[in-house]
């Protein structure tokens, strides 16, 4: 024992204590602090890093060991601590955990014994003054109070719960679904679990100090070691399962986790969710307002030093009662538990004796159950770990080691999956930090920790993404009286992003919020847009209004697509009939409503004028024949046709035109307006391209004509039963371009006049002359894509007749001879007669089998 001061600083949370421990140890020339947790230890580290330096600080966990040679202060969690250093200044913190049922006796255990050459200090609650008057008297006893007021609040709903609240639940099951809650309520809240690594609990905990979020879930690992700007601390339950039965909890574990509200001299709340059927007593608010709380009268105690030249002895000093009224013999705890196991295994119990390989056995069982597996689990993995230090060399072998390590780095799974994992690699980094346990402790150890912050950082994203909903919380954070300075931007992809969280889209002027937000937040979301999108909707408008005046080409160009007209690709206006074909109206898409009315009417007539130039270009040549017909010297019968075929889309059948009415000069000035004048149609080549009849074709729907279809253009002929498309015509059961039929009759007249020679004699002195006959290649017909069949058909209405020469013998072996043509000037429509059909009379005789043309003499008179 060392004749140094002993002071025992007790009182609530909130009162500064672990501050002062580190100011001590600061001011002594060595030291070390003894903490419940890893947590704790490693933040307080970091504080005396920054003051002492890195080359003389010592962070020493079961976990994780950063010992600088010659380090003079140490941070360590109380199992870790060295019971036989030689410090100046000794602290043990929380030392109250000396009355828990696993853990109590370590903490007795240094509460007893540790002492520094000059100062020790024990800091904990007021519980603990009668126990240390009873175990040590010589030590001077400091109450401190808490800086600020703990208030009660009474219940309250979920979905009211204050910002910047902790809610506290009993099971990962209960921190799930509250958490789940607030992620619809409130856009999220930050997860603490004592199953989560220190990296991982750390960074959750960074979400909720850096006010990402507003709310905390945790268990009751809250209540310790967390140092947390919490105003409100709300309990989901006041019962809890503590590995033997499941209990209310006492007061000074409720008094624990409550007084986390309030941090230095800011006051704090406490209460209950309501509809939990969890409410505090009023003793129980009374003992937690005034933190007036039941002494302890005992704590529990295990001999730290137990012989180790058997396992017998082992066993039975570790289960010895102690000799002092104040201490209590601790439960089982899960070392002795794992430690008997294997002990009454003969293969396991033979394998270890003599003083060392006892002590080593302790050791082993020692180790952490990080998984909570329980004692037979843990026993079993405890088992083939003492089978390799037990043999050979000891130590197990780098290889082993290693694949063990990097079978659990993968960052892949649930938020289930990843906690097993840092569990089991928490197991191996304990493992790894035994110098006599392993082969190239230094490279395993890093590997390691190395492996675990990757699972921290993969369970972080895990839970961060289920439970906090960024863009909700953006917006609970900031909309209010600082709403107009809430940054809203729109990406290249047209997202609306408010702080850089998306809440929609701008399709075009019209704003759609996410499908993706939830019901609750979709006001949110409205309310943001609406406050700010008109500013945006403005700009975007100003450069609408610039595209349609510049003719814009590329994407910025307005496009004519059906009757809607798309910028940006989307909808912005509809296009509807007007009066005349070529002067259409412009409606604007509702989207645009969020516009001021003058602004609307500056669109509305910038389209309407690119509409109309737009007419004027693309269905130019169809405008020259309207304008045309305007004109009163063209005459009434030149000004009626090209009515017609205005109205027609630029295409006219010449049987039913009018054409035979026009003199010569009419003809002429038709010509010279582009039309065509075809054997079967009048035709304007510049319409027969897609883009001029599709805007013909929805022109002439919106103003109330008939509605077509516009063909391929890669397909001239076409297979259809109903009428023609604009620009075709019908050749038997297909339909043929105007173009590309005139292309046809043309090659058949130029055939025509090639064999045209002196008429043939007649037959008799009372018969006429025959007229010239000549035979078609169908070869160009063929590669249009039309049949025979609808070839003759078109012929026929250019008044070609198909004539089959007579079978002679000298040709009787040879190939079937093609049909030959004749050719009869077509009628007028009213003098025309019927025509013939096949078995009808005047009809020609059928070709021999196997003409190949037997089909076109067979169709045709």
């Amino acid at each position: 024992m060392h004749d140094g001061v002993i002071k025992a600083v007790l009182g609530p949370t909130n009162t500064g204590k672990t501050h002062l421990a580190v100011e001590r140890l600061c001011a002594h020339s060595s030291g070390a602090i003894g903490f419940p947790l890893r947590l704790l230890a490693r933040e307080v580290y970091e504080r005396v890093v920054a003051i002492k330096g890195a080359d003389k600080v010592a962070l020493v966990t079961g976990e994780e060991r950063i010992e600088p040679p010659g380090a003079r202060w140490k941070l360590c969690t109380a199992e870790a601590m060295d019971r036989d250093a030689d410090l100046a200044f000794m602290a043990i913190d929380e030392a109250q955990l000396g009355a828990d049922r696993e853990r109590g006796h370590v903490f007795t255990d240094r509460l007893l014994n540790m002492r520094g050459r000059e100062e020790t200090m024990i800091l904990g609650s007021s519980a603990l003054a009668p126990v240390i008057d009873t175990l040590i008297p010589e030590a001077e006893i400091v109450t401190r109070p808490r800086f600020s007021t703990l208030s009660h609040a009474g219940p309250v709903k979920l979905s009211r719960v204050p910002p910047r609240s902790a809610i506290v639940a009993f099971s990962a099951e209960q921190v799930y679904v509250v958490a789940e809650m607030l992620r619809r309520f409130r856009g999220g809240a930050a997860v603490v679990m004592g199953a989560l690594s220190p990296q991982t609990r750390n960074a959750q905990v960074e979400l909720f100090q850096s006010g990402e979020v507003d709310y905390l879930v945790a268990t009751d690992a809250i209540g310790m070691g967390l140092n947390l700007d919490v105003a409100h601390v709300a309990f989901a339950g006041l019962t809890k399962f503590d590995g033997v039965r499941r209990r209310r909890l006492t007061i000074p574990e409720m008094a624990q986790i409550a007084g986390r509200a309030g941090r230095h001299q800011k006051d704090g709340t406490f209460g209950t969710l309501a509809g939990e059927g969890a409410e505090f007593t009023e003793d129980e608010i009374f003992a937690i307002e005034e933190h007036r709380f039941a002494p302890l009268n005992r704590l529990f105690w295990r001999d730290a030093r137990p012989r180790t030249d058997n396992l017998g002895h082992l066993i039975s000093d570790l289960e010895a009662a102690p000799h002092d009224d104040a201490l209590a013999a601790a439960p089982e705890a899960i070392d002795l538990s794992v430690l008997k196991i294997l002990s009454s295994d003969p293969a396991i119990a033979d394998t270890v004796r003599g003083r060392a390989m006892v002590k080593r056995f302790w050791d082993v069982c020692s180790l952490p159950d990080f998984r909570s597996l329980g004692a037979d689990n843990h026993a079993r993995f405890v088992a083939r770990l003492w089978q390799d230090l037990s043999k050979g060399t000891g130590r197990l072998g780098h290889d082993f080691v290693a694949g063990k390590i990097a079978e659990l780095d993968q960052t892949s799974g649930d938020i289930d999956t990843l906690q097993g994992r840092i569990a089991a690699i928490r197991s191996w980094a304990y493992i790894a930090q035994r110098p006599d346990w392993v082969l190239n402790r230094e490279e395993m150890a890093e590997r390691a920790r190395a492996v675990e912050t990757r699972l921290s950082d993969a369970l972080h994203a895990r839970l961060t993404e289920r439970f906090v909903n960024r863009r909700t919380t953006v917006l609970l954070r900031k909309l209010g009286a600082d709403a107009g300075l809430l940054p809203v931007t729109i990406d290249d992809e047209n997202a609306v992003l408010v702080d850089g969280e998306e809440i929609g889209r701008l399709d075009g002027f019209r704003f759609e919020v996410d499908p993706q937000a939830r019901l609750e937040t979709r006001r949110l979301l409205l309310a943001a847009a609406e406050r700010h999108l008109p500013g945006l909707l403005q700009r975007r408008a100003e450069a609408l209004v610039a595209d349609c005046a510049a003719d814009a080409s590329g994407d910025a160009a307005p496009v004519w697509r059906d009757a809607d007209i798309v910028w940006h690709g989307t909808a912005i206006a509809k296009i509807e009939g007007g009066r005349r074909l070529f002067g259409p109206q412009v409606r604007l898409d509702p989207g645009l409503g969020l516009l001021p009315a003058p602004t609307r009417t500056r669109i509305a007539e910038a389209l309407t004028e690119w509409l109309h130039r737009a007419i004027s270009r693309d269905l130019k040549p169809l405008r020259r024949l309207a304008d045309a017909a305007q004109e009163k010297d063209a005459g009434p019968e030149l000004r009626a046709l090209l009515i017609a075929m205005v109205d027609a889309g630029g295409v006219l059948a010449r049987d039913v035109s009018g054409l035979d009415a026009l003199d010569d000069a009419q003809k002429h000035r038709m010509r010279k307006l582009g039309v065509k004048i075809g054997a079967l149609d009048l035709f304007v080549p510049a319409m027969l391209r897609p883009a001029p009849l599709q805007r013909w074709t929805v022109l002439s729907a919106l103003c109330g004509g008939m509605k077509s279809t516009v063909a391929s253009p890669f397909s001239p002929a076409r297979d259809a039963d109903g009428p023609p498309p604009v620009g075709y015509r019908r050749a038997g059961p297909q339909h043929v371009r105007v173009d590309m039929a005139e292309r046809l009759l043309a090659a058949a007249h130029e055939r025509r006049a090639r064999w045209a020679g002196p008429p043939r004699r007649p037959r008799s002195n009372r018969a006429a002359p025959r007229t010239p006959r000549f035979t078609l290649d169908p070869t160009q017909a063929l590669s249009m894509g039309l049949t025979t069949q609808s070839y003759a058909h078109l012929l026929r209405e250019a008044g070609f007749v198909a004539d089959v020469p007579p079978a002679l013998p000298d040709r009787m072996f040879g190939p079937p001879a093609p049909p030959r043509w004749h050719w009869k000037p077509r009628r007028r429509p009213d003098a025309r007669r019927p025509r013939a059909g096949p078995g009808k009379p005047g009809a020609r005789a059928v070709p021999r089998a196997g003409n190949p043309f037997g089909e076109l003499a067979q169709l045709l008179p």
